[in-house]
């Protein structure tokens, strides 16, 4: 789907072109004179106006300087890539080490302050969270902060959720306060400098909101209008809200496979209005054969390279694939999955009424392995489970449930008994990968 072209008005005047890329007005001058760029438009005064590509060629530029080529040679691979018919923000996007947040090394004092942090959070020890947070913005750049601060200091407190070694109530305490931070960052960002709205949301039914409003903050930081959507993004009147909005794009988050399969309908949806979509998540990080399925553009695997990609999509719009929907077997699974997954459920419960699993145990088994069901089949892969089993097996066995592995894979054979019960022929893609779990484990 073609979307529309990039800007190309000259309306910035040089002033505004070095806040913007933080070259000084003389290497602007100097580079014009020598190499022929920027090639900024005139006013009938006689000052210069810039375009928001010549901004772009700009900070290309000082990417391909930060990778070590001199701005001659990195003139001369821009002209070469546009003699050639190439856009040189597509070939080789803004991601330039100065637009990272700084790679840390061990013992470095964020590091520590981040350390003390999440020892705070597992005490709840309130003050002290804060005033280490405090700390390190004072001594780093917001983006690094929320980037090897907040970001990493909540995946390792995921982590010792999942091995059972940080309880949920620390989890969400931990949560809370960054989220609390986050919030009052993005509240107090200047007005936007840059033309082009953009809306940013979980999928729908996805509750993991912190990647998301991040993303919305380092896009604000830039100066772009980054409207925070929020957790679980319904479908329902998506149309009324992007006629409302008329973002130039939407960007949503999944966390998981289930989520991911949301999405798949909400960008059938924005696709129909032609809005461009742009996705990113845990998920599509770990399962890049996932990411063909969504029609619209990945953001990539960090957090940190994903403004860069936004502008690019932004500026220099681009073509991406049509929805690939789900074959019509697929679908007749998915709806015969549906109708039958009550008594399918039942009938384990039946199946597992002798082993000793605690219910809590197994209702969250079949919740997760349904869900995957469901996405697998919305999405046309019943392979696309694999993924998630691997999480249910951890989930089940981690230090939460001490559910021991023959335990689980009883779970699984009585599951797959009551597909071989309940679903029927339409169900045998079903019963077939239920199958060689069993006889690959």
């Amino acid at each position: 789907m073609k979307q529309n072209g990039k800007n190309n008005n000259a309306t910035f005047n040089l002033k505004a072109v070095v806040q913007e890329t933080g070259l000084k007005a003389d290497t602007l001058r100097a580079w014009e004179r020598r190499y022929g760029l920027p090639n900024p438009a005139r006013t009938t005064g006689g000052h210069r106006l810039y375009s928001q590509t010549d901004i772009d060629m700009l900070k290309w530029m000082i990417a391909r300087q930060s990778e070590g080529l001199s701005i001659s040679r990195a003139v001369n691979l821009w002209t070469q890539l546009k003699d050639n018919d190439k856009n040189p923000l597509l070939e080789m996007p803004l991601v330039a080490p100065s637009d990272r947040p700084a790679v840390l090394s061990t013992g470095t004092t964020l590091i520590h302050l981040r350390d003390a942090w999440v020892n705070a959070c597992t005490e709840f020890d309130e003050q002290k969270a804060e005033n280490m947070l405090s700390q390190a913005l004072a001594m780093y750049p917001p983006e690094t902060v929320c980037i090897e601060f907040l970001q990493r200091g909540l995946a390792e407190i995921g982590m010792g959720w999942y091995e059972g070694k940080i309880t949920a109530q620390q989890e969400h305490f931990a949560s809370a306060l960054a989220m609390r931070r986050l919030e009052a960052m993005v509240a107090s960002t200047p007005p936007p400098t840059r033309v082009g709205r953009i809306l940013i949301g979980c999928a729908p039914e996805e509750e993991h909101t912190f990647s998301s409003l991040l993303l919305a903050l380092l896009l604000r930081r830039r100066g772009w209008e980054a409207l925070y959507l929020g957790a679980n993004v319904p479908l329902a009147r998506v149309e009324a809200t992007i006629a409302a909005a008329d973002p130039k794009l939407v960007i949503m988050t999944a966390q998981t496979l289930y989520t991911a399969a949301t999405l798949f309908h909400m960008a059938e949806v924005l696709q129909r209005e032609g809005v461009p979509l742009a996705f990113g998540g845990l998920v599509f990080s770990s399962m890049k054969s996932l990411r063909n399925r969504i029609p619209g553009h990945f953001l990539g695997g960090t957090l940190e390279d994903a403004p860069s990609v936004v502008e690019s999509l932004i500026n220099s719009p681009r073509d991406y694939a049509e929805a690939v929907y789900a074959t019509e077997t697929y679908q007749a699974a998915l709806v015969n999955f549906l109708e039958r997954q009550a008594r399918l459920e039942s009938v384990v419960w039946e199946l597992m009424a002798d082993v000793d699993v605690r219910p809590n145990y197994l209702a969250r088994a079949n919740r997760d392995l349904s869900r995957s069901i469901v996405a697998a089949l919305t999405l046309g892969d019943i392979q696309l489970i694999g993924h998630d089993m691997h999480w249910i097996e951890g989930m089940l066995m981690n230090y939460h449930y001490r559910m021991p592995k023959d335990a689980l894979y009883t779970y699984v054979g009585a599951y797959h008994q009551a597909a071989q019960e309940t679903l029927g022929e339409k169900g045998d893609m079903i019963s077939d990968w239920l199958k060689a779990v069993l006889e690959t484990n």
